[in-house]
């Protein structure tokens, strides 16, 4: 009998993440506030039980298909251990298909949990965690800050993904705007396009690195630096109210960007008073009804502790 079918309790948070930022395509992403909530329970018999409240009760399946499980069961097959019984009781506040990397989120719980779990008897290190997750969520833009926490740069090598984490300025202030409609994140991705003219990658290349400073450094050049042509104008015939808001944020001086594949809007604001003013605009400007939802930025990514005993695994 492994440590993972002692009837241990491990409890699983993770954050929501806003990848793209703008310019950084498929390379930047910010961890956000709002989180996840997982108690998974490793049973002495086979079996699931699932219980889901929040965001996506009554929608996601409660069978093995459920995404948090899947993750669990490949990190368990890649430690070479065979998963046990299950008890996951989650409870969600990153909406679904709003592009705030609620899939991300749900592999990089299955994973921890399945790391907590078999905590004592095979590792889960930092390194295999971020493979695992972007072999099954496909890119690694936001599985890594769901991860890591803060603003994670994430590109491929040959020896698989990696990132770097970096602390963002304390002056930089989020805040997402939700809709009630959702977007498909593979529908998105298919309309950008495989090919794109020189000048609009090298005006990406600058505003990607202008961003890195303007998040850690320079907060006033936030407006700049999310100027993107690689992405968001490709997407926007999909998601027109998405763009009409965007671009009114952006006409009136808000640092306003498509969050991840969207519809959510996500403002990089340059502190609290200029959110609340993003947010009488939106609230004005659109006849879509969008939930502002001030966040700050995440710094610690996910975690996963023993339930029983308060300890970090």
């Amino acid at each position: 009998m492994t440590v993972a079918t002692a009837e241990r309790t491990v409890a699983v948070r993770v954050p929501a993440t806003s990848a793209n930022l703008g310019p950084g395509f498929d390379t930047l992403g910010l961890a956000l506030s709002s989180y996840d909530d997982l108690l998974v329970t490793a049973l002495p018999e086979p079996g699931l039980e699932i219980v889901v409240s929040g965001e996506g009760a009554g929608e996601v399946p409660t069978d093995a298909s459920h995404l948090v499980v899947r993750a669990m069961a490949y990190a368990f097959d890649a430690a070479g251990r065979p998963m046990p019984g299950i008890r996951l009781v989650a409870h969600n506040t990153i909406p679904h298909g709003r592009g705030m990397g609620s899939s991300g989120a749900a592999v990089v719980a299955g994973l921890l949990a399945a790391k907590g779990l078999l905590a004592g008897d095979v590792e889960l290190t930092s390194d295999v965690l971020l493979r695992l997750a972007t072999e099954l969520e496909g890119h690694p833009d936001n599985v890594a800050p769901a991860l890591f926490g803060g603003l994670t740069i994430a590109w491929m090598d040959e020896n698989g993904p990696q990132h770097k984490k970096l602390l963002v300025h304390r002056g930089v202030a989020p805040v997402v705007f939700v809709p009630d409609f959702t977007m498909s994140t593979s529908v998105a991705r298919g309309l950008a396009p495989l090919q794109v003219p020189r000048e609009d990658a090298v005006f990406n290349v600058s505003r990607s690195a202008l961003l890195i400073a303007a998040l850690t450094q320079s907060p006033e050049l936030l407006m700049a630096a999310t100027e993107d042509k690689l992405h968001q104008s490709y997407r926007a015939q999909a998601m027109p109210a998405t763009d009409a808001l965007v671009r009114e944020l952006r006409a009136r001086g808000f640092a306003a960007v498509v969050s991840g594949a969207g519809p959510s809007v996500l403002v990089l604001a340059d502190g609290p008073g200029q959110r609340l003013a993003a947010a009488e605009v939106a609230a004005s400007v659109s006849d879509t009804p969008w939930e502002p939802r001030m966040l700050a930025v995440d710094v610690k990514g996910g975690t996963v502790r023993n339930h029983t005993e308060g300890a970090t695994a």
